[in-house]
């Protein structure tokens, strides 16, 4: 197995995790035929209630590289099955990117949005009187982020193999906080944080 001394953790939630489910998440994920990125550690969290059964899956790995995908649907075990073949595609992209030595061109690829500050009388209802009912969440998940040092082609890189909707990081050339996100295939976009938050 090439993953067979890496740490993995299998955990329920609305879920006792059985033997069976346990041994099925870690022979998926022993069985992951990918050199690059070396798998370090591997979390698995099955989340079952009535109309879903979820399978997560977050992979540590060298380099200081995540890789997360996740998948809903009426079978935990085909959810498992599909959330590794995410996980595949993924890693796969991310080692072809690289022997293609990957780098987005600074001209086409990446466009700087400039901050902008508007004014009350911009907004199209009174502030005190008109403004609409703020809308009522029917999830808010709360979680860490680890916020790294890293070159803009590494984050964009981060971007693609972990399927965020956009990587936070402190650029490591001008030590400014930076936010790059996805415009379309292949196309991204960098907004820059003010400078009060450099510190």
């Amino acid at each position: 197995m090439p993953n067979s001394e890496t740490n993995i953790t299998v955990t329920g939630r609305h879920i006792e995790v059985t033997e069976a489910i346990r041994e099925f998440a870690t022979k998926k994920i022993q069985g992951i035929h990918i050199d690059y990125p070396k798998i370090v550690e591997a979390r698995v969290v099955v989340d079952v209630q009535k109309d879903r059964q979820m399978a997560e899956i977050v992979l540590f790995c060298a380099d200081h590289i995540t890789i997360q995908a996740s998948t809903t649907g009426a079978d935990l075990y085909a959810a498992i099955d599909e959330t590794i073949t995410k996980i595949m595609r993924r890693m796969r992209k991310h080692k072809t990117r690289l022997m293609k030595h990957f780098r987005p061109h600074r001209s086409k690829s990446i466009r700087k949005l400039d901050e902008k500050v508007y004014e009350e009388e911009v907004l199209d209802y009174d502030v005190d009187t008109d403004a609409p009912e703020d809308p009522k969440p029917v999830r808010i998940s709360r979680e860490g982020y680890d916020l790294r040092t890293m070159y803009k082609e590494d984050a964009i890189m981060e971007l693609e193999i972990s399927g965020k909707p956009f990587v936070l990081y402190r650029n490591a050339r001008r030590n400014v906080l930076q936010i790059v996100y996805r415009l379309s295939p292949g196309e991204y976009s960098i907004i820059e944080l003010g400078n009060e938050l450099k510190a």
